[in-house]
């Protein structure tokens, strides 16, 4: 056997020779180790924000992401321009919403220059008392819950506070009867605050903040009353009440505004429809002139006043014989005709006289005036009462 040569002596050779290479030759084929454009991430980022986050940055990725595919050849074309669509309605959407928002807004609240202007400290509604003076922004104070600034009461103000009340009704909250109810409380709260009806300015008015239905849920029972003199600026107390009277004048005051309380109430209902709750109306009415009559019966004889109180009686005692009919009245129309005489027995100029003699004011107030014009719509303000407004 023979044995294969040494391989030659020298560098760059082997033994055996490698076997010839197959196919493209030397290297890898073509397109091998490639990687294919990457997703742009600015395409996606777009969708998202337009749907799920804050369109208007959807709309700058979506723009941001065509720029980028453009130079460096990523993918996700058609994805930025679908995000960048989606990003610009979702935009212009919240665009119209957020308008729609800010004017329901305005309309619902003072504008922030109405609250810079406004005197006073800032207390909450609930922390007024009695005796109190306010101001609101714009001098509204028709709100279920305004902002009040508590101020001075020697500064111009909006509002002063005859009472903080607790309700104790068996009423639903913002129903008639409940607003019946809180009206009357805040009435006579207020003759007792300003016994002098007739020292009040013309454009006062009686307004009251009750419990509306959720904030009764939630426990609150507080009413509060209020005189507001929005239509002028007003400086001072209209505080005028036990306290601040003598006597003999109290007394008359707590008689005569009873009785003028009484009359100022009439059902809500026109005649025709609710007699009989007239009816029972006209005999409050005649109770409460009793009470007028016996107070006046005692101080006949009082110096100074003989004169006064015996004209005052005699009126008083005639417009009862008259109510005493209405209450026995068959009809609406007999009703109607009595009510018209009641109301013609008592003249204004006898009690302005008597209302003199007592040191009392004697300027007739306008609402009375227009009382003396016979019966009128009970919800029309010819009640023989002053205006008063509920929030």
């Amino acid at each position: 056997m023979s044995t294969p040569p040494s391989p030659p002596p020298g560098p760059g050779h082997s033994w055996p020779p490698p076997p010839p290479h197959q196919g493209w030759g030397w290297g890898p084929p073509p397109g091998y180790g490639q990687q294919p454009p990457a997703l742009n991430g600015f395409a996606l980022a777009s969708l998202l924000s337009g749907l799920l986050c804050f369109p208007p940055l959807g709309v700058a990725f979506g723009i941001a992401a065509l720029v980028q595919i453009a130079k460096r050849g990523d993918r996700g074309k058609a994805l930025a321009i679908v995000g960048l669509v989606v990003s610009v309605v979702m935009t212009g959407a919240l665009v119209f919403t957020a308008g729609r928002v800010l004017s329901a807004a305005g309309d619902r609240f003072p504008s922030l220059s109405e609250y810079a202007d406004v005197e006073g400290d800032l207390t909450d509604l609930g922390d007024l008392r009695a005796g109190d003076c306010f101001n609101v922004p714009g001098g509204d104070l028709i709100d279920e819950r305004p902002v009040t600034y508590r101020i001075d009461c020697a500064r111009v103000h909006h509002g002063e506070v005859t009472a903080s009340k607790t309700l104790d009704v068996a009423a639903a909250p913002e129903s008639r009867e409940a607003d019946r109810a809180s009206e009357d409380a805040c009435w006579k709260a207020q003759d007792e605050y300003a016994m002098d009806t007739w020292d009040l300015p013309e454009y006062a008015e009686m307004f009251y903040y009750a419990p509306s239905r959720r904030s009764w849920r939630e426990g609150d029972r507080t009413l509060l009353c209020v005189i507001g003199t929005t239509e002028e600026e007003w400086r001072g107390s209209l505080r005028k009440d036990a306290g601040m009277l003598g006597p003999e004048q109290v007394a008359f005051l707590r008689a005569a505004n009873a009785a003028e309380f009484v009359m100022s109430r009439p059902p809500d209902s026109d005649v025709e429809d609710v007699l009989p709750e007239y009816q029972a109306w006209a005999r409050e009415v005649h109770a409460a002139l009793g009470v007028e009559a016996k107070f006046l019966q005692g101080e006949a004889a009082r110096a100074g006043l003989e004169k006064a109180v015996a004209a005052q009686l005699a009126e008083v005692e005639a417009a009862r014989a008259q109510w005493q009919r209405a209450s026995q009245a068959r009809s609406p129309e007999e009703f109607d005709k009595q009510w018209d005489r009641a109301l013609a027995a008592m003249s204004l100029e006898t009690e302005q006289a008597l209302r003199g003699a007592y040191g009392l004011s004697t300027v007739v107030p306008q609402w009375m005036q227009d009382s003396q014009s016979g019966p009128g719509d009970p919800d029309g303000g010819t009640d023989g009462g002053p205006s008063s407004e509920s929030v």
